[in-house]
């Protein structure tokens, strides 16, 4: 079978009509040009080009096979440049795990930077819970996640990517009843809508311990994994919650938000440190350092 190197020959002969002129294109000189000619055209079979001392035309056989070796110099032309853009990063996928916390504010972002410095890369996106990402990392699953702090192995690494400020969700109807700075004393006793320790586990956590630290102890009347339920609780007169910022988008009829008076939440981007995948690289070295978090 012909080589690609003998096509490249053939197919500057056949744009120059001229053997100096095609030689010189490629860098070379004439006579070897002349053997890949004459190599090509015992694989190919047939003549390709007729020569004469004063000029060289195309063959009916060369004018047939003239488009088509053109065809095979631009698609090896493209696969070389798509195998490095992908070694490079600019090209592949990327499976992104979130919260859907994150989904409200952090993921958009993530998604419009990866959008802007690598448009010829594919986001599969997955809303899972943190434990379910983790999972998810662990198996070749995921690449990415978008997830609160959470315990992990030894095979998985992690960054802060952003911070945000607790909200205190409350029924407009009692938001008379509420500092306009709340704290966590504010919430001792007071009816609560807590996240469940088995689907949020992470804010779960996060907020028993602080209570705990606190010496607070609200009234929890009810455990909830996603925060849109939450807030539907929140707008029934059921109790109040604490919610992340972005969150606090969600736009409820009947509920007041409030900051909270205490430290910010945090969120972390979890990968696995033996992950070869190009895009997840230049994604760490290129986008992540532009979170103000990290």
């Amino acid at each position: 079978m012909f080589e690609l190197s003998q096509i490249r020959c053939f197919v500057a002969v056949a744009e120059e009509l001229h053997f100096s002129r095609a030689a010189e294109r490629l860098n070379m000189t004439q006579p070897p040009l002349s053997r890949q000619i004459r190599l090509l055209e015992h694989q190919v079979g047939v003549p390709l080009l007729e020569r004469s001392s004063r000029s060289v035309r195309l063959t009916a056989a060369g004018k047939a096979f003239f488009p088509e070796a053109a065809r095979i110099l631009r698609i090896a032309e493209e696969a070389v440049f798509a195998a490095r853009r992908v070694a490079r990063g600019e090209q592949g996928n990327l499976a992104i795990g979130f919260t859907s916390a994150s989904g409200y504010s952090l993921l958009p972002e993530v998604v419009r930077r990866l959008r802007a410095r690598l448009p010829g890369v594919t986001l599969a996106l997955k809303e899972l819970v943190s434990t379910a990402q983790v999972e998810g990392l662990n198996a070749g699953e995921l690449d990415l996640g978008l997830m609160r702090p959470h315990p992990m192995n030894g095979e998985l690494d992690s960054v802060l990517i952003a911070t945000e400020s607790l909200m205190l969700a409350i029924p407009q109807g009692e938001a008379h009843l509420w500092p306009l700075e709340p704290t966590l004393q504010s919430l001792h006793g007071k009816p609560f809508v807590m996240y469940s320790p088995y689907e949020a586990r992470p804010f779960y956590l996060m907020l028993t311990e602080r209570f705990a630290r606190a010496g607070v102890v609200p009234d929890v009347i009810e455990h909830v994994g996603q925060v849109h339920t939450m807030l539907a609780l929140v707008r029934a007169g059921m109790g109040a919650a604490l919610i992340a910022e972005g969150a606090s988008r969600l736009q409820f009829d009947g509920i007041v938000m409030r900051k909270m008076a205490t430290d910010p939440v945090e969120m972390i981007c979890a990968f696995r440190r033996d992950n070869d995948n190009p895009v997840l690289d230049l994604f760490r070295r290129e986008i992540l350092p532009t979170f103000p978090g990290s």
